[in-house]
């Protein structure tokens, strides 16, 4: 699905550089990101993690666009990002998508098309290549069968493929997901994590940012760890292999490591006295 014309294929798809942002109230200032730097490559799936208040919402609305850089930039395909190669290249799942359908009267079909109102424009009818796109990512997804369904009666794991559909039915090189699986149970998790693989697979890059630290670890190739500063970026196993001390000055209180069926893994669970 993902087709790179005229691109630079040697450098990052992603790349953050230097990215620094305060925020200024009466006669405060907050660091919110100090010296980010981080660059993501074709194909790559990504978590950046960190606990609430570690500046990661700042740094993915600067990815986005809805911020504005104070310093440092930010490049898609080794070229500034802009509106426009942020409309073509990045696709979107807020945090809110889920909780947002609950109370739209519209069918699965209309939430999807409505992806392409940027680059179709508002009041465009749309063409038969919209509806084979329709098609194709609602059966990459497997909800195809819910395409006229009405999105407010869907479970939590059903609307999350929608909006990821959503997402992808422009195309784009890659995907950004903030705390994708909030509010949704164990057993939908699983089936998100398992689209994400295929979406991989597919060539997508996935960017996922979230607080979680449970399950994504098993899943993203990569780590960066984020709190005002980028305290860890590496391979999953080597983020698997640091210690409390190091987990603790990340997230800001405590951290213990636990063991699931022999397999060390990392649980955000402060200690309690």
């Amino acid at each position: 699905m993902i087709e790179s014309e005229g691109e630079n294929m040697t450098a990052p798809i992603f790349e953050i550089k230097d990215v620094s942002y305060k925020y200024y109230e009466k006669m405060e200032t907050t660091v919110a990101l100090q010296n980010i730097n981080l660059k993501i490559d074709r194909g790559e799936f990504m978590a950046i993690v960190g606990p609430n208040g570690s500046g990661k919402s700042t740094l993915l609305k600067l990815i986005l666009g809805i911020k504005k850089l104070q310093e440092g930039e930010i490049l898609i395909n080794g070229k500034p990002a802009s509106r426009k190669n942020r409309e073509t290249k990045v696709g979107y799942v807020s945090q809110k998508a889920a909780s947002f359908a609950k109370g739209f009267p519209a069918t699965v079909k209309e939430v999807v098309l409505s992806g392409l109102t940027k680059k179709r424009g508002l009041f465009k009818r749309f063409n038969k290549e919209d509806y084979e796109a329709l098609d194709y990512v609602l059966n990459l997804l497997d909800i195809k069968d819910l395409k006229n369904k009405n999105i407010a009666s869907l479970s939590g794991g059903q609307t999350q493929r929608v909006f990821i559909a959503r997402a992808l039915i422009n195309n784009p090189e890659i995907l950004v997901l903030d705390e994708p699986t909030e509010g949704i149970d164990a057993r939908n998790i699983n089936s998100f994590y398992e689209v994400l693989t295929l979406l991989k697979e597919e060539g997508t890059t996935i960017l996922l940012v979230t607080h979680d630290i449970g399950v994504v670890i098993d899943q993203a190739d990569t780590v960066a760890c984020l709190n005002e500063h980028l305290h860890f970026h590496g391979t999953n196993q080597e983020f698997r292999n640091l210690d409390e001390a190091q987990l603790s000055k990340v997230y800001g209180f405590p951290i213990q490591l636990v063991s699931h069926d022999h397999d060390r893994s990392c649980c955000e669970v402060p200690h309690v006295n």
